[in-house]
């Protein structure tokens, strides 16, 4: 069953982050202190939402080199064992993603960033505050829409410029995050 994300006020600031990523480094978001936008994006590797525009996600991603950008899985192994750090590698190579795949197995920055699924997006701007939190386009596995990025791809342009991002956002949809017994959001 599809969950939506939690649509986190827009002016809250970036929660810190320090996790490692698939090549063995940590990555903190005081890393990328100076970029004019910092998107974090909760992926996984199972998730068919994920699946459905992952290819696109990371072609978008690469068309704005001013862009930083992570991914952060923060999904329970025990519970979807495809996103451990092998199955990730995997989905990096179908994907080539070129930008750092964060583990966050204490699932501290899912809480703290308030994630609720997988795809589930958070772009700040040069302040570190959140001008956009949601969906990536209007597609969905089996809508029959196609995936084009447009509504993530705006909020990216316009923070890029220095512009707010016009509301409404619409929330993201994909999979529960996959909690560990007692990390459930309250």
């Amino acid at each position: 069953m599809p969950v939506s994300s939690f649509m986190v006020p827009l002016g809250t600031p970036a929660p810190d982050f320090a996790l490692p990523s698939l090549d063995g480094r940590t990555v903190r978001r005081a890393d990328f202190a100076g970029a004019p936008a910092l998107l974090v994006a909760f992926m996984s590797n199972h998730c068919p939402f994920v699946r459905h525009l992952e290819k696109h996600f990371g072609e978008l991603v690469a068309e704005f080199p001013r862009l930083a950008a992570v991914a952060v899985c923060s999904n329970d192994t025990g519970v979807a064992p495809d996103d451990g750090p092998d199955g990730l590698r995997d989905q990096v190579g179908r994907t080539r993603w070129d930008f750092p795949y964060l583990l966050d197995t204490g699932q501290r920055a899912a809480l703290a960033y308030r994630a609720a699924c997988t795809p589930d997006f958070f772009l700040y701007d040069a302040d570190d505050r959140l001008v956009y939190r949601g969906s990536f386009d209007d597609s969905t596995p089996g809508n029959g829409r196609p995936v084009t990025g447009a509504r993530l791809r705006t909020a990216v342009e316009q923070v890029l410029a220095g512009l707010p991002v016009p509301e409404p956002h619409h929330p993201s949809m994909g999979c529960s995050i996959k909690w560990s017994p007692g990390n459930e959001p309250a």
